[in-house]
């Protein structure tokens, strides 16, 4: 299909992109990879009347540390992200899940802010934005603030984040050095969206208990979640495939789990928990 008529315009700036969101009245639109907006545009399920592309803004790409986070800008491509060198040595879950967003073409144009605003439950990427206790900044009229990822999304395609206000950088919690982690997913076998995604983060104390643990499960559900019901099972225990195969039992219970033409709500809920069965025992035994 064909997009609705739109104008374009190309921000020089944050604060250029925030006025013009403002003047637009509710009609703009922040283009910055498009992966996600321009399918949507052509199928007319959104229809601005103002496209503002951000995507050329290099203040809003790169990877930093600061103290125990890594601030990775919303610009940041899919690409950037898997290949970084701190990604790779502090938080591998991450890039692991965004080699397997996509195609090449995706990941070489699509960007780890527009995931994330975009909330498509199927997506890889909020799943993992919750295990790591993700921090999105957002600058707006009233300047910046910190929204924290288990609060930003909403509901499908719907999330915290204001309309005259641009996604600059998301912060990620460095897990602790001797944690070990997966982000393993089912691929819906046309879309090659997430069906059940799980990104699992663990680790062990010197008598052997698990020490911390982090679920975040993505594409069963409306939204994605933290699976704390699994997360309380096991923290603190010694582990054996029987007691991982009991708590994973819960990993459906803090969702809304959905149900279409592919998946019945039932089925989501069996290999939810059979997706997490598998990751927890892949990193903790």
């Amino acid at each position: 299909m064909i997009p609705s008529t739109f104008s374009y315009v190309r921000a020089q700036s944050v604060d250029e992109a925030i006025h013009l969101l403002q003047a637009s009245n509710g009609e703009g639109k922040l283009l910055a990879g498009g992966h996600s907006l321009v399918p949507l545009m052509k199928f007319r399920l959104t229809t601005p009347g103002t496209l503002i592309d951000i995507g050329h803004l290099s203040e809003l790409r790169g990877v930093r540390k600061e103290g125990n986070r890594l601030v990775v800008g919303a610009l940041t491509t899919h690409r950037q992200v898997l290949s970084d060198p701190l990604v790779q040595e502090h938080i591998p879950v991450l890039a692991e899940a965004a080699r397997q967003i996509g195609d090449i073409q995706v990941r070489n144009r699509g960007t780890i802010g527009g995931n994330l605003a975009h909330a498509d439950p199927a997506a890889d990427l909020p799943g993992v934005a919750l295990a790591l206790d993700a921090m999105l900044e957002i600058h707006g009229e009233d300047g910046a603030e910190l929204i924290e990822a288990d609060g930003f999304f909403l509901g499908p395609l719907v999330t915290a984040l204001p309309e005259t206000s641009v996604l600059t950088s998301v912060s990620f919690l460095i897990p602790p050095v001797d944690a070990k982690s997966i982000y393993l997913k089912y691929a819906h076998p046309a879309s090659g969206y997430a069906v059940v995604g799980i990104c699992a983060i663990a680790a062990k104390g010197p008598d052997g208990r698990v020490s911390y643990i982090r679920i975040g499960i993505n594409g069963v559900g409306d939204t994605a979640y933290r699976a704390r019901s699994v997360e309380e099972k096991l923290l603190g225990q010694i582990l054996t495939p029987d007691r991982i195969r009991e708590a994973a039992a819960c990993a459906a219970d803090d969702g809304q789990i959905g149900s279409d033409l592919f998946a019945s709500e039932e089925y989501r809920r069996h290999i939810c928990s059979v997706y997490t069965e598998k990751a927890l025992k892949e990193i903790l035994l």
